[in-house]
């Protein structure tokens, strides 16, 4: 594959001694006089990510944003509507696996209601889960952490316990290597850095994101964790002695369909991979200048998605919940307009696996910064919330 846009380069800086990371592990610093710092040999033939020392952009704009308009933070706190739509989507999907009971799996009626409603459904609640873990459905953090263990109920799988730690780091550590676990790791830039590879990626990326977090760092089992797997468990049961095996497989291809090439998925890849042809002087990280690496999109898939793609809006205040972000972008537009966004998340994909300068190794990556969530880190809840 030729050299993708996200290709970078480092040149050494006098008396500056550098060290890049990868996957979380320290390089050899550069020897004296040597033209690049010394990589992991995997990086250094090929090439992997935009390696930045610029700090990530949204704590510096919500900054500017609340200066220039201090009303925006009128807009923070939970969205009562949240649970609503919850209990509603839950209670579709439990329909849905009622009247797909008796339907063979290896069916058309049943994977087309998998595809068109279940996985639909299932996106939802992924996002939904997003959302409540960020305190956006109550005031009470308990009452939050147990009602995503309600949202996780037609996924199959529990994870909604060990998703919010996970998540709330990939906001304080955005592309800090071996915090951010949304971020591709080496090997997968490696193996997957092709037409076929990025398509086995998009097919099943439900898989890497599951997987892809624990292969980086493990996050404690609390209390939470337990209700979590116990509930699930449960309901599980539940479902298989009431509506059969055919019901609890609509659940889990409803999930894995969520993940896969279905339109509503391409936010997984549109929220921070590079689209933007980057200049050789952004791709040099010793210039420290910006390379976009949050984008949004603004299309009516926003309605079944939480607003999701309003997503530097999102990174900017995560305690703006879903129905005022539109709000928000409305207030700082001049913040906004000329920020790279997406037009189509059908297209992300197709482009993402079509377009050679667009591929797994275009994501920003920085070797140091961010802070653990849910490590006994010293949080205190409202920073976890800014």
């Amino acid at each position: 594959m030729p050299p993708c846009i996200c290709t970078s380069t480092t040149t050494s800086v006098p008396k500056v001694q550098k060290t890049i990371r990868l996957n979380g592990k320290g390089g050899e610093h550069a020897p004296d006089g040597s033209t690049d710092p010394q990589r992991d040999p995997i990086e250094v033939k090929y090439r992997d990510f935009f390696w930045t020392y610029t700090e990530e952009p949204h704590r510096t704009r919500r900054l500017a944003i609340i200066k220039a308009h201090p009303e925006v933070t009128k807009l923070c706190g939970p969205e009562p509507l949240t649970k609503y739509v919850v209990l509603g989507v839950v209670a579709v999907q439990i329909l849905c696996a009622y009247v797909l009971r008796n339907t063979p799996f290896f069916s058309v009626p049943f994977w087309l209601l998998a595809y068109i409603v279940g996985a639909t459904a299932n996106q939802n609640l992924f996002l939904a889960i997003h959302e409540i873990s960020h305190n956006l459905a109550f005031r009470s953090p308990t009452t939050n952490r147990l009602f995503a263990i309600v949202a996780n109920l037609p996924i199959g799988i529990p994870y909604s316990a060990s998703f919010r730690p996970y998540h709330l780091t990939h906001h304080k550590s955005l592309g800090v290597d071996g915090l951010d676990t949304d971020l591709p790791t080496a090997l997968e830039a490696v193996f997957l850095d092709s037409i076929l590879g990025k398509a086995f990626f998009c097919t099943f990326q439900i898989f890497f994101y599951a997987v892809r977090p624990m292969c980086v760092y493990r996050v404690p089992f609390t209390w939470v964790s337990a209700v979590n797997v116990a509930v699930q468990l449960a309901f599980d049961v539940v479902i298989l002695k009431t509506m059969g095996k055919q019901a609890m497989l609509y659940f889990l291809l409803s999930s894995f369909l969520a993940g896969s090439l279905h339109p509503l998925a391409g936010h997984f890849i549109a929220e921070h991979y590079v689209y933007e042809t980057v200049t050789p002087s952004q791709a040099n990280p010793d210039n420290r200048l910006p390379v976009p690496e949050t984008y949004s999109y603004y299309g009516p898939l926003n309605f079944l998605t939480y607003n999701v793609g309003l997503h530097n809006e999102h990174h900017d205040f995560p305690a703006v919940p879903w129905t005022r972000l539109p709000k928000l972008n409305q207030i700082a537009h001049e913040f906004y307009d000329d920020l790279p966004y997406h037009r189509s998340w059908t297209y992300v994909i197709w482009r993402f696996i079509f377009d050679e300068s667009v591929g797994i190794r275009c994501r920003v990556k920085r070797k140091e910064g961010g802070r653990l969530v849910g490590q006994k880190a010293a949080w205190k809840e409202n920073e976890i919330e800014a």
